[in-house]
Formats: structure tokens, sequence, C-alpha cells
């Protein structure tokens, strides 16, 4: 018996769909809060030292976190190359944007300290801030356009077409819509990890803001809901499709269908867990905040974030990335995976070495437990920025 035909081909790729949305949310839940401290950090800290307590809460975190990005980047080029080929082409500009704010960061925070000077450090605070904005503003705009569609094409080679134009064909309302969402929900994430990981007048800040973000999250998110039902149609397979097929896209039907997006939910019911958590998660937020209940409100946000993202992805299964211009072009589960032996190999590598990461974060975490000193900052003792 070969080994990896013990897992059918159409569990495996379901389990790889599974496997890369809870990547994509760790990486929004581990990640986002250091996206969210960045684009606090110029409002929520007032002094130099503040500023500093503010950057040591994710310093000795951040690069650890960008693990899950990697793991991300490398699931969706190993098991879905079709997707990775347009994502990465077509987007190509708005990728260019994340990488050259994701490089920011790094930056900001090694240089910041170097010299004594006002200006210096301000300037790289605002670039610490443009490295927290650009990536949550085009991550969330680039999940609005998926969700109307991507304008690429196969032709019959299954060469990928990608027929867009420009960058700012992305910023269209609903994408923008999406990317303020995004903006949202990491600033309430960043804003409750700032309550957990700091004292005095930046927590108050930090809450205050976590406060107003929280609620905007949940008003985007209700209003792009209501938005995506009534002004997007979504996209629906026409007859069958081989679940355990080549992958081959063009080998089924699809079209173009009013509230396509939703029909999941009647075939599904247990789905809706998705929107209410998204929405209960960004109120229970809010009101973790306002009583003071700091691990209470990371975990309310986190919770939030799982809601959010999860749903975008049961609203569109089987559907991966559709295609505005030619449907039956668009990328599925069932036809856009990496072969049966490789999604095997790639499962049996995720179960030997995811454990070990969440391992090591839980311990890392752990060690690092407690607020940010600002004392031993002010006196150069215990901490790196």
């Amino acid at each position: 018996m070969i080994l990896h035909t013990l897992i059918d081909y159409d569990a495996l790729r379901v389990i790889w769909w599974l496997l890369l949305g809870v990547l994509l949310i760790g990486f929004a839940i581990m990640d986002g809060f250091d996206l969210g401290t960045g684009m606090l950090l110029p409002f929520v800290a007032r002094t130099d030292l503040e500023r500093r307590v503010v950057i040591n809460t994710v310093g000795p975190v951040w690069e650890g976190n960008q693990v899950w990005l990697i793991l991300g980047g490398g699931a969706i080029f190993a098991a879905w190359p079709p997707l990775y080929a347009v994502s990465f082409s077509g987007f190509y500009l708005a990728m260019f944007a994340i990488l050259f704010a994701l490089i920011l960061r790094p930056v900001g925070f090694k240089y910041r300290s170097k010299r004594e000077g006002a200006a210096w450090r301000t300037a790289w605070d605002w670039a610490l801030f443009v490295g927290g904005l650009v990536p949550a503003l085009v991550m969330g705009v680039a999940v609005g356009n998926v969700l109307q569609g991507v304008p690429f094409h196969l032709n019959d080679e299954l060469r990928i077409f990608y027929d867009g134009t420009t960058l700012f064909e992305l910023l269209n309302p609903y994408g923008l819509l999406c990317g303020l969402l995004s903006v949202a929900m990491l600033v309430m994430h960043g804003a409750n990890w700032l309550v957990l990981k700091t004292e005095g007048e930046v927590e108050a800040r930090a809450r205050t803001i976590g406060s107003v973000a929280a609620l905007i999250t949940a008003l985007l998110f209700v209003l792009g809901g209501v938005w995506l039902y009534f002004g997007v149609s979504g996209y629906r397979i026409v007859g069958e499709i081989a679940k355990d097929g080549p992958s081959n896209p063009l080998a089924k039907a699809a079209e173009l269908s009013p509230h396509a997006w939703f029909a999941n939910y009647a075939a599904r019911p247990w789905i809706i867990a998705g929107p209410f958590l998204g929405i209960a998660g960004a109120l229970a937020s809010f009101a973790a905040l306002r009583a003071r209940r700091e691990i209470g409100a990371i975990l309310a946000s986190a919770l939030a974030i799982f809601g959010i993202i999860s749903t975008v992805g049961l609203s569109m299964f089987p559907f991966i990335l559709p295609s505005s211009i030619e449907p039956r072009s668009s990328l599925t589960v069932w036809d856009a995976s990496s072969s049966h032996l490789t999604l095997f190999i790639m499962l049996v590598c995720a179960v030997v070495f995811v454990p070990v990461i969440l391992a090591y974060t839980t311990w890392v975490y752990r060690v690092l437990w407690g607020k940010v000193d600002a004392k031993a900052i002010a006196d150069g003792s215990g901490h790196a920025y």
C-alpha cells in the first residue's frame, strides 16, 4: 500500500484549506498586535520614554510572530501553486508595498534609539506607524477584492493571465471598506496588547482607543456583510465538480450569481458561528476594556479576528480565488491544489513542526509575561530598544 493513499485526495484538500486558514488567522492574531502597536505608537505615547515602553512591548516577540507569515506564504506556494501564481503576480504592486512596509519595522526598531535627536526618533516612530498601517490596510483591501473576483483567466494550457492594470484598481469602495475593517481590527488588537503590557498614561490612552476601535470593528464588519449581500455578486459552481480529480480549474463550470456568498449559510447553518464570533468578539473586547479585564480583552479581540477571517473563508468555500473575467477559471479547493503525494508529505511536516512552533511560542510568552518596566528602560537595563 502506498502510504499517502491512507488519506483521500479530497480530504487532504479540505485539510490544507483548513490549515491555510489556521496559518492566516495565526498571522493576524500573533503579528496583528505588532502591527496594531505600530499604528498606535504616535498616539498612545507622548514622551520618548513612553514610546520606548510601547516599542519594548513587542520588541522581544515581533520577529518570532512573523513566522506565521512565512508559514502562510510557504503553504500557499506548496499546497496551492495556482493561487500563489495569481496572487503574487496579480497583486505584485500591493505585495511590494507590504514588503516595503514590513522592512521598515526592523529598521525602525534597530535604528530609532541609535541617535538622541528628537527629529531622528520621531521620523522612525512614523516609519513604524507606516510599517503597521500599510500591511493592515493593503491586506484588507486584497480580501475585499477577492470577494468581488480578481481579473485573471487561464488559457487552454492552464497558463495564467492577469488582466488588471494598476494598483489603484484595487482601491475600489468595497475593497477600501475591507481595508478599513482590517485596520480597525488590528488597532483594537494592538490596543488590547498595550493595555495588557503597559501601565499609567499609555495604558489609559490605549484603553480609550481600543474601546473605540472595537465598536468601529463591529460596525464595519456588519456594514461589510450588508454591502456584500446587496451590492456584491458572488460565484457558484454549476453542475458537478470532481473533488478528487486533477487540478484543472477549466474542467468545471462556474458563474456569477447574486447572493452566492450567502448560499453556504443555507446549506451549512453552523457556519453562522463565523460572523457571530466576529461581532461578539469585538463587542466583548469593548466590554472587557471598560471592565478593566486585560486578559479577557485581548482574548476577545483574538476571537473577533478568528470570526472575521473565518467568515470570509466559510462564505466563499469551495472558492479560493474567483475570476471576475472568466468564472470558469476561478480557483477552488477541488481544482487548484498540489498533487495527492505533495499534500500528504506537507501534512506530515505540519503535524511535526507546527506543534513545535506552538510549544516554543507558548514558552516565550510565558517567560516574557508581565508589564514592561519603564524604570528599567530609563536606566538602560533589561530592554532591547
